[in-house]
């Protein structure tokens, strides 16, 4: 029986994530199974104490951070399940969520897949599995050290969403244990709703009809609050909801052939609009892109200086200083012929805008991919460094990352606006991301505290702006506790009420992931609300995690005021 500890110095390390915001806790639990959560939760209910569900803590929204009561660890759930494969010939593994995805790509890779307490029809898949050709899981976020849980949960993406998708279209199955230690199976395809009422029957017997709320999500890149459209699949409310509806407890996931050859270009340009141009010119000519990568002036003058100046940086490849900007295209494709034609395809893109062919690194093996991948990954590693040196002088300062994105015909004007305010407010900055999605991290480098506070100051003006596009204020992140300021920007309160109401209809006292996607005196509202009294029980405002307004992405989002907020989820 899992044990639930005091919390004590000795797991420090469990109030914070890399967001860098800090909380407390009053104790902890690590549950191996399913069955070990529904203990903790059902203790927790009867006490009416905040849960905060974590995995390996690698979120950038704080949306593991501790606000009170007790910390639910899912690391030690890092167990494989089982397998089948369908009657089209494709393969879903069942995984715990506390699974790490970097072992998951090697377990898949080397055909090492733990198998222990498997049946008899999971080791027959697995044995098809390993005779046929490789396969994988697609959905591939910067940091390989998350985990499967907090992945669903914040609706993770990363480089090759532009070709595969978020994590969202991956996952065929949840099992999602309750506030009250209930459980719901879900299966993609089985439960759906009826315009928006949605009807989940739990294990325990019981029927729970949810309200949906109205709001039309926008059409592009999007992880910010919940999931909701006419006749949803049921599994797609929980992918993305930051932890607030429920303890994901077991997750299958759809896996993909692994493409038989793979390239990756990177092509250089001298001036931004150029770049911009061929990416708007490129993306409906490349049929075999999986991603589309950004890096800006400031980005590869970081990685210049780097280079000169850091012996773990001495094998980066050197860029002339004439260039500007560097788009890289990901292809994944059956044979050489398709990447030779996909290789005309964006000679003659570049042509267009003025650069040249010449201008490009073309990567065919894995080596020269792993070369490429170092240039890729340097570039936050690097913004990383350079802000930590700058918090020896002043401690108060942290990196501001960005979010958002917007549809395809806004690339232009969303970047004019970056480049405008960020040269209005006097800010340092550098930029890299998933262009093709019009989803660029602009990050803030903030010298001073002064700095610090023009740049959340700036990001709120963001959000505003980019939902005025028809943009979303986080595109793969999630909202957790920092940027619900933001999403009540993006949707309105009337809007965020709904979700706060939705919640309570599967977490009636407002327990899990509280301060997550809404405030939690509003939370304490309709908890009340819906248990008819005035008073829901006086968690709100009692700890560091309330605010956690020194994260590292959008930390603006927990303080911005609200722009039109009635209005701000209605579209044209």
């Amino acid at each position: 029986m899992v044990q639930v500890r005091p919390f004590t110095s000795e797991y420090e390390e469990y109030v914070r994530d890399e967001s860098r915001s800090a909380g407390e806790a009053e104790s902890i639990s690590f549950p191996v199974n399913e069955d070990e959560i529904r203990a903790v939760l059902r203790e927790a209910f009867v006490a009416g104490g905040p849960v905060t569900v974590q995995g390996a803590r690698t979120g950038l929204a704080a949306g593991a951070v501790p606000h009170g009561g007790h910390v639910m660890s899912l690391a030690r759930m890092d167990g494989y399940l089982g397998l089948r494969r369908d009657g089209d010939g494709r393969f879903y593994l069942r995984v715990q969520p506390g699974v790490v995805l970097a072992n998951l790509r090697k377990a898949l890779a080397n055909k090492a897949i733990p198998t222990a307490g498997w049946d008899k029809e999971s080791l027959a898949a697995l044995e098809e599995l390993y005779a046929g050709p490789e396969q994988f899981f697609p959905t591939d976020p910067t940091e390989t050290s998350a985990c499967i849980g907090g992945m669903v949960a914040c609706n993770a993406s990363g480089a090759r969403s532009y070709g595969y998708g978020p994590v969202r279209p991956h996952v065929s199955a949840l099992r999602v244990v309750l506030a009250d230690g209930d459980v719901v199976a879900l299966r993609r395809g089985e439960v759906r709703a009826n315009g928006r009422a949605l009807t989940l029957v739990t294990e325990g017997g019981r029927e729970i009809t949810l309200d949906l709320p109205t709001y039309e999500m926008p059409k592009t890149k999007n992880a910010s609050g919940y999931f909701v459209e006419d006749d949803m699949d049921a599994v797609d409310l929980f992918v993305g909801s930051d932890g607030t509806l429920g303890v994901v407890s077991e997750v299958e996931l759809a896996l993909t052939p692994a493409p038989a050859v793979v390239w990756g270009v990177s092509c250089f340009f001298e001036n931004e609009t150029a770049a911009l141009d061929f990416t708007c010119a490129v993306r409906p000519r490349l049929s075999r892109a999986k991603a589309i990568e950004y890096f800006d002036d400031g980005a590869l003058s970081i990685l210049r200086s780097q280079r000169e100046n850091s012996v773990a940086f001495a094998s980066l490849p050197s860029v002339e200083e004439r260039f500007a900007c560097c788009v890289y295209v990901e292809l994944d494709c059956n044979d050489e012929t398709e990447v030779a034609s996909e290789l005309y395809t964006i000679g003659d893109a570049m042509a267009e805008v003025g650069a040249s062919e010449i201008d490009t690194w073309v990567a065919r093996t894995d080596v020269d991919r792993e070369c490429q991948r170092f240039f890729r990954h340097a570039v936050p590693e690097s913004v990383n460094m350079l802000i930590d040196e700058r918090r020896r002088t002043d401690p108060s300062i942290t990196k501001l990352g960005s979010d958002m994105s917007v549809p395809d015909e806004r690339l232009h004007d969303v970047v004019s606006l970056y480049r405008r305010t960020l040269a209005e407010a006097g800010l340092e900055s550098a930029a890299w991301g998933h262009i093709g999605d019009n989803h660029l991290h602009v990050n803030v480098l903030p010298r001073d505290s002064r700095d610090f506070a023009a740049g959340k100051k700036l990001f709120a003006g963001w959000a505003a702006e980019v939902t005025r596009m028809g943009g979303a204020v986080s595109a793969e992140h999630g909202v957790g506790k920092i940027k619900r300021g933001f999403l009540e920007t993006m949707y309105g309160l009337a809007h965020i009420r709904e979700m706060a109401r939705l919640k309570c209809q599967l977490d009636p006292k407002g327990q899990l992931g509280r301060g997550n996607l809404f405030s939690e005196e509003l939370l304490d509202e309709m908890v009340a609300e819906r248990l008819g009294t005035r008073d829901a029980g006086g968690w709100a405002g009692t700890g560091a995690g309330a605010e956690a307004a020194s994260g590292t992405d959008a930390t603006a989002g927990a303080n911005a005021v609200p722009v039109d907020a009635e209005k701000g989820g209605e579209r044209a």
